[in-house]
């Protein structure tokens, strides 16, 4: 009977052990399988869309007998760039404005274009940042905490209105953070944190799975006063 029960104890133990490897072996793979699989869909989305603009003539496809994937993304890359370059100079800056003067004459194009325009100048902007710092904000409800992003000083009208010292605060949805609220929040009822940008999305983004570690620094004054609250 114990020599049973041993041999089951150690199937069991064996059992336990291989399903532990192999979720460690899907944990490992699967963002790695998963990261490939999308470029390689966006590379061919890409290639199968700029491809076709590429003169014959210039095409690596017309005189090569295979395929050469990312050719489309490299010259779509190549063409941001030169348009870029472009739109720079003087002349390009000229044909710009000429083209949103047009633009804004037009309702519905006008909307979209300006609403687009705002938001990609701001994400993209060199000298400007989308979020600012990353905070606490008491929300839904008193005692109920939620990671959100200082994006602005609350001025304009509302400002005005609230006469008093707010911020704006986007507060992102888990774990698509490209949704979520925009509050006025007085500066006082936020409490800011050390992590940056990149640290509090990836905390959103995973549901809080993903934990940002604290620095050394940031470690000895937590010490401290954890110890100062045993002692008093």
């Amino acid at each position: 009977m114990k020599i049973t029960k041993i041999k089951k104890t150690e199937t069991k133990n064996l059992f336990q052990r291989c399903r532990t490897y192999f979720l460690t072996g899907i944990a490992v793979t699967a963002p790695i399988g998963i990261t490939i699989y999308v470029s390689i869909i966006f590379i061919n989305f890409i290639d199968r869309n700029v491809k076709d603009l590429v003169p014959v003539a210039y095409n690596p496809d017309t005189y090569l007998p295979f395929n050469i994937p990312g050719t489309g993304l490299i010259v779509a890359i190549l063409s941001l760039i030169i348009i870029g370059f472009f739109t720079a100079s003087f002349f390009g800056k000229f044909f710009v404005r000429l083209g949103e003067k047009v633009i804004n004459r037009l309702p519905v194009f006008r909307s979209i274009y300006n609403a687009l325009k705002q938001v990609f100048q701001t994400v993209l902007g060199a000298s400007s940042k989308a979020f600012r710092e990353v905070v606490l904000i008491e929300y839904p409800r008193k005692g109920i905490w939620a990671v959100a992003f200082i994006t602005a000083e609350t001025s304009g009208e509302i400002g005005i209105k609230l006469k008093s010292n707010f911020v704006n605060v986007f507060l992102p949805t888990t774990p698509n953070p490209t949704s979520g609220f925009l509050l006025m929040v007085p500066a006082k009822d936020l409490i800011k944190l050390n992590m940056n940008i990149e640290q509090g999305m990836k905390l959103v983004i995973s549901g809080g799975i993903i934990t940002p570690e604290i620095k050394n620094k940031l470690k000895k004054k937590m010490s401290k006063a954890t110890i100062r609250q045993k002692v008093n």
